[in-house]
């Protein structure tokens, strides 16, 4: 899983570094504003991918004493972090160069190099796009795209196929500002298409940040996985049932589960303790992305008074 996700950002990665760069040369040539803004946007997601890469590596360090729960959620952090310039930088200076443009328009020369690299880049950016959307594909199962995107606790390849997105619909509003600009001799069209750019770019980030943030605030596990740790520990010897479990997601495959379990009656606090250990040990052997597995001894009762003062606090 980690190596496709890093697959995934080192091929956007590579795309936007050499998008950038044909970009930023194309406007200089030509004085276009749509292109300016287009190679920002490029360059902002080639920093956007480099924290994210960074992230994964930070994510998959060990627990500590200080982190003994690890470093799960420093995914999470980066993740917003790009969101956020994504929003300041990329969606920020696409509508100033904008309006701009719009106040101040100016022709701009021949149009050839943009749509070399306009083409180019497209299908480069076509090519990150269909990678980041395979891996999706190959997660979402039944799930509609946008019921995947909400329920990931993996927010790499999901933000690379939202920066994607914004990409190729910039790409599309850049070539149309072009067009038009040439096509009726007023260069403002220029302009708003980079006022356009801006919009798509905001409408990503703010995607991205909702779901960041609720990743980074803590959300409780997918609900297969809720029902495979009730399944596993429920079966230990000593254990008379399950009557549920509250989990907490750390990181893409990091969980802390805490089950409140009812033990038979006679177990002496020792016999309770190697329950727990057993319980721990089978968590393990189905191979469950548990980082802390806690044991309540609970009756069903006080459980489901718990439960029912969650529901009363929830949204």
């Amino acid at each position: 899983m980690a190596n496709e996700n890093k697959l995934v950002v080192y091929a956007a990665l590579a795309a936007n570094v050499g998008i950038a760069v044909a970009k930023f040369v194309a406007a200089a040539i030509t004085g276009s504003s749509a292109m300016l803004s287009e190679g920002v946007h490029s360059l902002v997601d080639s920093v956007n991918e480099v924290l994210l890469l960074y992230g994964l590596r930070r994510s998959r360090k060990r627990p500590d004493r200080e982190h003994p729960l690890g470093y799960g959620r420093e995914l999470y952090f980066w993740s917003f972090i790009v969101a956020l310039l994504v929003l300041s930088l990329g969606a920020g200076f696409s509508l100033y160069e904008g309006i701009q443009h719009i106040l101040h328009p100016e022709p701009t020369s021949d149009a050839t190099a943009n749509y070399v690299v306009l083409g180019v880049a497209a299908v480069f950016e076509g090519t990150s796009w269909w990678l980041s959307l395979k891996s999706v594909r190959q997660r979402k199962g039944r799930m509609s795209y946008f019921e995947a995107f909400r329920g990931s606790k993996d927010p790499t390849t999901f933000t690379v196929l939202f920066e994607d997105s914004a990409a190729l619909l910039g790409l599309g509003l850049a070539a149309l500002g072009v067009w038009l600009s040439h096509a009726t001799g007023d260069a403002r069209f220029d302009g708003w298409a980079s006022v356009g750019i801006a919009v798509v770019l905001a409408l990503a980030s703010v995607l991205l940040a909702r779901e960041s943030k609720a990743l980074l605030i803590g959300e409780s596990a997918q609900p297969h996985l809720l029902q495979r740790v009730c399944s596993v520990v429920s079966t230990v010897p000593g254990v008379v049932s399950v009557n549920g479990a509250l989990t907490h997601q750390l990181g893409p495959d990091q969980v802390m589960v805490a089950v409140s379990t009812e033990f038979e009656d006679d177990l002496t606090t020792a016999q309770i303790e190697a329950c727990v250990e057993r319980m721990e040990r089978a968590a393990r052997d189905a191979k469950l992305p548990i980082v802390a597995l806690f044991v309540k001894p609970q009756t069903p009762e006080r459980w489901r008074r718990r439960v029912a003062e969650l529901d009363r606090h929830a949204p």
